[in-house]
């Protein structure tokens, strides 16, 4: 269950709400309620409505397809980078997705209505920033979305987990990440023995230390040149419809300094 929490938490982790002018997000404030989000929530069902838009700052959220006989893959994550909810500015008001959190932390809800009134405001000198944003994320998110269906056609168990992990780290603050091998197969909608094998591989190698359900990335490098293009591919395109010059490095850290400055000097 999301509850809502005290905390020294501000929008500004999160980097859409970051990167808004400060016109914008004064606007938004008084809506956004900080909330807890722990391992497993489900934030909503396939064809659930959609009520809220989340705006992750530490939590990782993931976004699954779920079959009719119950087997599931993850089609993208969400973090500090993007939002969960783009139904809702989209029109559609519903996913064919069920959105859990992956990594427990935190995040800011934003009720639809608040929303839709900045998001469809056409005066002042900062309208239609906000939509813009959104609008160049949702391009980013469809991204992500399709070179994992590739991924997950053509490459290797290994190049798949050497890109989730990659992924996962550019939206955490250290390169420790606390996840079961069954968990990540899941995710990867794959068998949890292929998930042992690629890891025991990548430990070997010297890329990771894996222990009882805890993973240290040691030589990120390493990873990166085991993995296949896809994780570059969806880098690259946040960073290019996100800022207005891509930056080399993780998503987190570059995004903030590049997107933040790019959105305030408009």
């Amino acid at each position: 269950m999301v509850t809502i929490i005290p905390s020294s938490q501000t929008p500004n982790q999160n980097r859409l709400l970051g990167a808004l002018h400060a016109e914008v997000l004064e606007v938004l404030a008084p809506h956004l309620a900080l909330v807890s989000m722990s391992l497993g929530d489900v934030l909503h069902e396939s064809g659930g409505r959609l009520q809220h838009l989340y705006f992750p700052t530490t939590a990782i959220l993931s976004l699954h397809y779920v079959m009719e006989n119950g087997a599931s893959a993850e089609i993208a994550g969400v973090g500090n980078e993007g939002v969960l909810g783009i139904a809702l500015f989209m029109g559609g008001n519903t996913m064919p997705n069920r959105a859990t959190v992956q990594t427990a932390g935190c995040g800011y809800r934003l009720p639809e209505r608040w929303l839709m009134e900045e998001f469809n405001r056409t005066e002042g000198p900062c309208a239609g920033e906000l939509r813009n944003l959104l609008l160049r994320y949702t391009q980013a998110l469809m991204t992500q979305i399709s070179q994992t269906a590739a991924c997950n056609r053509y490459h290797s168990v290994e190049q798949q987990l050497c890109r989730w992990l990659l992924l996962t780290l550019d939206r955490l603050s250290s390169n420790d990440l606390t996840m079961t091998q069954e968990l990540i197969a899941g995710m990867l909608g794959v068998r949890r023995e292929g998930i042992t094998e690629a890891a025991g591989n990548l430990q070997r190698a010297g890329l990771i230390s894996y222990r009882r359900g805890h993973i240290s990335v040691i030589d990120r490098n390493g990873l990166e040149s085991r993995a296949c293009e896809c994780y570059a591919v969806v880098k690259n395109e946040f960073e290019r419809l996100l800022c207005e010059a891509p930056t080399v490095g993780s998503l987190s850290g570059n995004m903030q300094s590049s997107c933040t400055g790019q959105a305030r000097n408009k």
